[in-house]
């Protein structure tokens, strides 16, 4: 006679090796030992992984609770651990599903911040600054994320300047330079999981009586950014705005 299949058992290897599977991508690509396409395949590779292994702990559970077993906490070992392994991918996939395929964002499309001392930081694989691709760059952000604008504040510009250097040192960027003499402050932030690098620069400006602030933030790689950046913009405006 035939052994039935062992969902809950081959869920749970499943999910082991999802785990395993995403950690090393995250760890490889940290630590410089594989490039960022080789990673992203490899924690979409996990994250595949680990849904299978929520659909066989799942039917184990089910076919546990069919058949009226005692222990059916044990099921769901493996839809769980896959559970905490998929949900941060899936959630940062999902966040960014409708955003533009463009990784250099601002609030001043016609004349963006200019980066100066981050320059000196980026290699020649990373992704360049000139904003020549793609070729409808300006239109697609205007289509995309029509809100992102330049913030005018009615505050003295070296407040404002000050304000903004702290909002910086508060999110734990990596400083590059802050120049009041240039009202501008480059950093770098680095994404959540996998630490993807994106390099900001700020641009604070005195405008008649009012100070105005302008923001770009732009991925070293990837054709696209899920939204990150234009995110990274929102959140530090609005935190400028309401100090």
């Amino acid at each position: 006679m035939n052994k039935p299949f062992d969902f809950t058992g081959w869920s749970f290897k499943l999910s082991l090796f999802a785990a395993f599977m995403s950690a090393l991508a995250v760890l490889s690509y940290r630590l410089s030992i594989v490039d960022f396409q080789p990673a992203l395949l490899g924690l979409a590779g996990g994250a595949a992984i680990g849904l299978l292994a929520i659909v066989l702990g799942l039917i184990g559970t089910m076919r546990a609770i069919k058949a009226k077993k005692p222990s059916i906490a044990s099921t769901t070992a493996g839809s769980t651990l896959s559970f905490l392994v998929v949900m941060p991918i899936l959630m940062t996939v999902f966040a960014g599903v409708r955003a533009p395929l463009i990784h250099d964002i601002t609030t001043d499309l016609q004349h963006p911040p200019e980066f100066v001392a981050i320059k000196a930081l980026r290699t020649a694989s990373d992704n360049s600054l000139d904003r020549l691709k793609p070729e409808n760059l300006v239109a697609l952000q205007e289509a995309g994320y029509p809100d992102i604008g330049p913030l005018l504040v009615d505050r003295p510009f070296d407040q404002v300047f000050e304000q903004a250097a702290a909002l910086v040192r508060k999110r734990g960027w990596e400083v590059s330079i802050i120049s009041v003499a240039n009202g501008r402050i480059e950093a770098t932030d680095a994404t959540p999981i996998m630490g993807f690098k994106d390099d900001v620069v700020i641009r604070v400006q005195t405008m008649g009586n009012q100070t105005r602030v302008d923001m770009r933030s732009v991925s070293r790689v990837g054709k696209g950014d899920l939204g990150v950046n234009a995110e990274r913009i929102r959140r530090f405006m609005v935190d400028l705005g309401n100090l």
